[in-house]
């Protein structure tokens, strides 16, 4: 069975540059670096943050050593049409999503990753999401 490949939300891409919380990296030595991505939206997320926080004077090296490790898939086509479906499916449901979120998730089921995310908002769209929480402990 293929490993499969996994988007890290903006939160859980945050966690793992602070190292915290510490369950984060048990998931980590689990998974190789090559199954782990982000979205082009997450990387805007964490650049803005870095804007933002001007004093924080280690967040910039820290973010961008990220970005350097990790895969960052470019927004296209397929994930404007799964944001399409997605986005009017949970309108009807009377279940929207923040606009970032909601952008991360179609990408993520476009790209038919596993969404990482410890966002509980995510989890009312399980049906059409493929999720796993690394803030979570490992079953062993």
């Amino acid at each position: 069975m293929p490993q499969p490949r996994y988007m890290l939300d903006t939160n859980t891409a945050s966690y793992i540059i602070k190292g915290k919380p510490a369950v984060i990296r048990q998931h980590l030595l689990r998974v190789p670096m090559a199954s782990l991505c982000v979205s082009a939206i997450t990387e805007a997320e964490l650049l803005r943050g870095v804007a933002k926080k001007p004093e924080a004077k280690q967040l910039p090296m820290l973010v961008e050593e990220f970005l350097l490790r990790v895969d960052i898939l470019p927004w296209d086509s397929a994930a404007a049409a799964a944001y399409a479906q997605l986005a009017s499916a949970c309108e009807k449901a009377g279940k929207p999503l923040g606009a970032m979120d909601m952008l991360i998730a179609a990408h993520a089921m476009a790209s038919d990753c596993v969404l990482v995310t410890s966002d509980q908002a995510f989890h009312m769209h399980r049906q059409r999401l493929k999720l796993d929480d690394w803030t979570r402990p490992l079953h062993t």
